[in-house]
């Protein structure tokens, strides 16, 4: 009795059966389907709405959205305000990153978090932190003061006031990018140019900024990406004065509920992907470029010890205010505007002992349906993506690491589809991909929270792979090895030696979609309808009507929640693996 082995059917005995699949198999398919679903096919939707808008090839309509006049006017802005807020948040971000990595500072810990915290709260939380600090209006302002006269224009609401909310909002982007690359450097250089009799700066021009070069052209990329997809900022600071970026004209074409607005959206849509995925791709291959010219741990440098100090500061409390007073003004200020305007019963009215009132978190934490019902969503919404995630990234991250070979890095990439390009990018093509009834099934999950969830588990699915994909790269392969010559089964392994090592990673990353999720407002904006409101939304929403202290409550409640979640990863981080939090060394 023997077997045959090929590509057939098998048969012992005369009883004919199928092939058995290599082992863990499933996995794969898996990956390959998740892959598909969250990024080839919202994406493929988009594509061919934007080139075949009825059925058949004519892009025609396109080229006409693309080429008109606010269209033309939007992605100008767009690249203005992108490109300056680049730059200055470069900048701003690589002095923090040389000085809490190569000096002897105090308290790097602790100027980091607050630093990536100010990156973590949303966008129009930001917006609307600096804009009721520096108008007329300002409570803040008019407590101490030094308010503009009454009846100018807030400075904020202007390209100029949109190019430095971006700048101070993305800086903590290009900080965490750059501190990477500098940990990334090894400290053999650095040591032996000193050794050498070289001082610190001569270290920095001829070693650091050499090798760094191409984290600081990926930092002005990936900070690019961010302020071309960044709708919150844009949209509470430039609408009001007719200043439209491609984000707030998608938004506006939408919301117009005009004859041909699918297909313009999805062309504006196809436009700023194709804008920010030259971004991307920019950035991608100068790191790799990194990784080739001896940065990020390439195979011409020995791995070993990261970079450390090379500065030891004569004055180093001048430098630690310095650092501090950043911290100040991207995180302190803005918080302590947003508090003075919520403890107003209006915005305006100047803040004294007198004035002072907490009715406005009672109103929207407790007395409005609406405002409670966002809440309850965006937890529901936020949490169950988490969950789902964090369930599904550990069996993904393994497959991804041990058994898809030489295409990882081009299904990793097709899983940063979402993340990588803006969020109003990905809302457009939900809606195409779920305006009609789902085949087989024949229904629609347009205008349910099931569309919302979907878009955050796709925009999310890289975040909650990070961390889980770190862990399973630092298990052993002995420890599965000797488990399966024991007798132990795929699943066995998978139970008893992989998941409990990586259980924590996975639990860390769902605590991150959580985070980035529940303050959502680029996908949300398009995506809700009546009952799925998130946080998001009806900040925006209750901003935009002119209700700027309850807006205040609500935002400064959801600070206080990211704020939370950060410093539960942070009590987590010695169970993960290094490099997932990014305000740790």
């Amino acid at each position: 009795m023997t077997e045959v082995i090929g590509t057939g059917p098998s048969s012992i005995g005369g009883a004919v059966r199928p092939r058995r699949l290599p082992e863990g198999a499933w996995l794969v398919a898996l990956l390959l389907f998740v892959v598909g679903l969250f990024a080839l096919l919202p994406f493929g939707r988009l594509i061919l709405a934007a080139i075949a808008p009825g059925g058949t090839f004519d892009p025609g309509p396109m080229m006409a959205e693309i080429s008109g006049r606010a269209a033309m006017r939007a992605t100008w802005h767009s690249l203005e305000t992108g490109v300056v807020s680049a730059i200055a948040a470069t900048a701003l971000g690589a002095w923090l990153a040389f000085a809490l990595t190569l000096t002897d500072m105090r308290g790097k810990r602790t100027i980091a978090f607050c630093f990536i915290l100010s990156m973590m709260i949303a966008p129009q939380v930001v917006a609307l932190a600096y804009f009721t600090l520096a108008g007329p209006s300002s409570p803040l302002l008019n407590a101490v003061g030094l308010a503009p006269p009454p009846g100018s224009n807030n400075p904020l609401m202007s390209r100029e006031g949109i190019m430095l909310v971006l700048a101070l909002h993305h800086a903590p982007l290009a900080f965490v990018t750059l501190r990477a690359g500098l940990r990334s450097l090894p400290a053999d250089l650095t040591e032996a140019a000193l050794t050498a009799g070289a001082g610190p700066w001569r270290v920095m021009r001829s070693v650091v900024l050499p090798l760094l070069r191409p984290y600081l052209v990926a930092s002005l990329a990936l900070t690019f990406v961010a302020a071309v997809g960044n709708f919150g900022i844009p949209a509470l600071l430039g609408v009001p004065v007719n200043y439209l970026t491609l984000p707030t004209l998608i938004y506006r074409r939408v919301v117009s509920f005009g004859p041909s607005i699918i297909a313009d959206a999805a062309a504006l849509s196809l436009l700023v992907a194709l804008i920010a995925g030259a971004g991307v791709g920019l950035a991608a291959w100068w790191l790799r470029r990194a990784g080739r010219n001896g940065a990020g741990g390439s195979t011409r440098f020995a791995r070993g010890r990261p970079v450390g100090v090379i500065w030891h500061l004569r004055h180093r409390r001048v430098a630690e205010t310095l650092l501090w007073l950043v911290v100040a003004v991207t995180l302190v200020l803005p918080l302590t505007s947003l508090l003075a305007a919520a403890l107003v019963p209006s915005y305006g009215v100047p803040l004294t002992w007198a004035t002072a009132t907490l009715d406005n978190f009672t109103e929207v934490l407790a007395r409005q349906d609406v405002t409670v019902r966002a809440f309850r969503n965006s937890f529901l919404f936020a949490g169950s993506a988490a969950v789902l995630l964090a369930f599904v990234s550990v069996p993904l991250a393994y497959a991804l690491d041990r058994q898809v070979g030489r295409f990882r890095g081009t299904l990793e990439g097709l899983a940063e589809i979402p993340y990588a390009l803006p969020g109003i990018v990905l809302a457009i093509a939900c809606i195409l991909l779920f305006l009609r009834p789902l085949p087989l099934i024949g229904v629609s999950i347009y205008a349910t929270p099931f569309i919302i969830l979907f878009a955050y588990a796709a925009r999310f699915l890289p975040v909650a792979m990070k961390a889980p994909a770190a862990a399973v790269g630092q298990l052993p392969v002995d420890l599965e090895e000797a488990a399966q010559i024991c007798g132990a089964g795929f699943f066995r392994r998978l139970r008893a030696i992989v998941l409990p090592a990586v259980a924590p990673a996975a639990a860390a990353g769902g605590l991150l979609v959580f985070l980035f999720a529940f303050n959502e407002l680029t996908v949300s904006a398009l995506l809700w309808s009546s009952g799925t409101e998130t946080i998001g939304v009806v900040l925006f929403s209750l901003e935009e009507a002119g209700f700027a202290s309850p807006a205040a409550a609500i935002a400064l409640t959801a600070v206080a929640a990211v704020a939370a979640i950060m410093a539960l990863l942070d009590v987590l981080a010695p169970r993960l693996p290094p490099g997932i939090l990014p305000w740790r060394e």
